[in-house]
């Protein structure tokens, strides 16, 4: 489940790649069924990432899920004209995010910044560090600024088909808190947000001519995240289908 501005697979190289994930997410303040679609794909002039996220938790009279309660859309384009230079690792980024939760809107946000990319000599093991100014609709913020880290570590441990990968974003913005660990409404005002996911995923479909299918799940860790305050480490256990 990917529920930032951070793009996973641009840590994966120069590997293009579609895939669905489907998570069920053990936190007490979510227990339900979050699927996202999510797909890297680069060209001469850079590359192109986007993930969308589908919680499926809103209800019906009766207590029973019928529909996604909440949506969210991240796409980046990442510019490199200069791939065969010197400052091939260094690249322009611009993205775009936005969604809507339970009737409420995540507000439009627009980042553009940088992008540096260094990896192993065999691509295995990925990291990029990103700097973005990030403009986010109607809301105040200390400081219009997103700074974010992305890995992807491949065969981890040299076990084939053991993949590490995940992101940490830090930014600035001005928003309410209304619960914390124990429900309590609050509410307060926090200025700054730290969210980072990461991921584990073993390619278990190698062991039966399925290579597309993989088996794992991700730990959201959070500080001031969304309207919960506080520190929160919310497990989810999954399944991935690499198109």
């Amino acid at each position: 489940m990917a529920v930032s501005a951070a793009a996973l697979l641009f840590a994966q190289g120069a590997k293009a790649q579609t895939n669905l994930q489907v998570f069920y997410d053990f936190g007490p303040d979510r227990q339900h069924v979050t699927t996202t679609l999510e797909g890297f794909y680069n060209d001469n002039w850079g590359n192109t990432f986007f993930f969308i996220d589908h919680d499926f938790n809103a209800k019906d009279a009766n207590g029973k899920v019928e529909a996604p309660s909440g949506t969210y859309l991240e796409v980046a384009r990442c510019l490199n004209f200069w791939q065969n230079t010197a400052i091939a690792p260094l690249s322009l980024q611009v993205e775009y995010n936005g969604g809507v939760y339970n009737g409420y809107t995540i507000k439009n946000a627009i980042l553009t910044g940088v992008d540096y990319f260094v990896h192993s000599a065999d691509f295995r093991n990925t990291f990029n560090f990103k700097v973005l100014y990030k403009k986010i609709w109607n809301t105040t913020q200390q400081a219009p600024l997103q700074l974010t880290f992305v890995w992807g570590l491949q065969d981890l441990f040299g076990v084939k088909g053991l993949r590490f990968s995940g992101f940490a974003d830090f930014w600035w913005e001005d928003h309410l808190l209304f619960a914390d660990h124990d429900g309590a409404i609050l509410p307060m005002e926090s200025h700054t947000v730290f969210i980072s996911e990461p991921q584990l995923w073993y390619n278990i479909g190698q062991h039966f001519g399925c290579e597309n299918l993989n088996i794992g799940g991700e730990v959201e860790l959070s500080y001031d995240f969304g309207t919960s305050k506080g520190f929160w480490a919310r497990p989810c256990a999954g399944l991935k289908w690499v198109f």
